[in-house]
């Protein structure tokens, strides 16, 4: 008995250990990840998971460049944050209802052998237009845990472009001001969150044409994931549209039993009419920013 206490009260301090320190860890694991995962390496100032509102507040997180460019860094951010809801995860679904994404400052280098050091940001799917899946991608897709993100926001202040392949060691730079604040709905793919941020911060810029970069596939890719929002909101009318149907018909039917029901059929399509003027409103707000495609709307 002495033993089984003796472990219990082991396992308790080792959770405490680990609840306390868990914001070393995570930025340990996060950092060490990425690094083995892309080979590139990334910083984070400050880490801090709230459990009380779940969530992950990042501040300060610097993305250093990979292999092959002497400029240290390529992406400044002094905040990423991500809300997140515990329940679903237990039902193997992810659900974030919002990101903040605030990129002060965007490196885009072109080495001496031309080769470009944000290509190792950007999903090898999204470097080409989109293709129709096949059954098998598809069946894989299907096997991954269902992401939902019900808001992105994104703030962008700077890119600069820098080009080693012009002749002596001091590059060619480029600076465009972007400022650019921006929020997206409904994304359902994880993967395209990184090519929307490097087309937005990209497409007022010259940079595409001179790195090559092809920013029509990118914005393609972009689209297609956004598109989901747009069918969200279409559904919202059409069902806002068949309750609105259905109490109309209660009311008539009411209104044809007899002449005393007039009065309260009456009540029954005023409330109705309140409430498809509040819920059409509300759809009318969404359809704001997702038909607003691919690039969301300004804040």
């Amino acid at each position: 008995m002495k033993g089984f206490l003796k472990f219990i009260a082991i396992l308790i301090i080792i959770f405490v250990g680990l609840f306390i320190g868990r914001n070393v860890i995570a930025k340990t694991i996060i950092e060490t990840g990425v690094h083995l995962v892309t080979g590139i390496e990334l910083k984070i100032a400050e880490l801090n998971i709230d459990a009380l509102n779940p969530s992950l507040g990042i501040k300060d997180l610097r993305l250093h460049n990979p292999s092959g460019f002497s400029d240290p860094l390529m992406v400044d951010l002094p905040e990423f944050f991500v809300a997140y809801n515990i329940e679903p995860l237990f039902k193997g679904k992810v659900h974030l209802p919002e990101i903040r994404v605030h990129l002060k400052e965007f490196v885009v280098i072109k080495n001496k052998d031309g080769k470009v050091n944000i290509n190792a940001l950007i999903p090898a799917q999204a470097q080409k237009k989109p293709e129709k899946p096949s059954t098998d991608k598809q069946k894989d897709a299907g096997k991954a845990p269902k992401i939902q993100i019900d808001k992105l926001l994104l703030r962008v202040e700077k890119v600069v472009y820098k080009d080693y392949t012009v002749k002596g060691n001091t590059p060619s730079v480029k600076e465009f001001k972007i400022n650019l604040n921006e929020s997206f709905n409904n994304i359902e793919n994880p993967a395209a969150v990184v090519s929307l941020i490097v087309a937005k911060a990209l497409m007022n810029t010259t940079i595409a044409s001179l790195t090559n970069i092809d920013l029509g596939a990118l914005q393609a890719s972009v689209s297609e994931t956004l598109a989901t929002s747009q069918k969200v909101a279409v559904d919202a009318i059409l069902k806002g549209q068949a309750v609105i149907s259905d109490q109309a018909k209660a009311a008539k039917q009411l209104a044809a039993k007899a002449p005393e029901n007039l009065h309260e059929a009456a009540q029954v399509m005023s409330g109705t009419a309140k409430e498809a003027v509040k819920d059409l409103a509300n759809v009318a707000d969404g359809l704001k920013d997702k038909l607003k495609l691919p690039f969301g709307k300004s804040e």
